[in-house]
């Protein structure tokens, strides 16, 4: 199962060419498993360009597997810890919400596809995070 990222779903919308995408394209030609985070709707949703794109994703994204942190308290502190263990190795994560999307694989077992550096540096120090990157 894969959790698909917002900065795929910028990159897939604007129609951009890279390996990240021909891997979704992948994923959506092959009809493998996947889904989104409330986070990642939200984020989707305020980057549309009009009312009607707006709409239309609305609809489209209504239709996706949404996941969800586990526990409204341990799973905020988890991303927080996230955080705080690339922090002391010197790793700076410029995104809240990206310790929030990783968590939310880490707790589902699921491989996160993106196009975010913070990503990266998240996995240096968190070897549980899987990536497609």
């Amino acid at each position: 199962m894969y959790l698909i990222d917002t900065s795929i779903w910028i990159d897939y919308l604007r129609e951009e060419n890279n390996p990240c995408i021909q891997y979704f394209t992948n994923i959506l030609d092959q009809k493998l498993p996947f889904g989104i985070t409330g986070i990642i709707y939200q984020e989707v949703l305020q980057g549309a360009a009009s009312e009607k794109d707006f709409n239309q994703l609305v609809n489209y994204l209504n239709t996706q597997r949404f996941y969800h942190l586990r526990d409204p308290i341990v799973s905020y502190q988890a991303a927080a810890q996230l955080y705080f263990e690339c922090r002391k190795k010197g790793i700076t994560i410029r995104s809240t919400i990206d310790c929030l999307v990783a968590q939310v694989a880490i707790e589902h077992d699921l491989i996160l596809l993106h196009n975010d550096k913070d990503y990266i540096q998240l996995k240096k120090v968190i070897p549980k995070l899987k990536l497609i990157n």
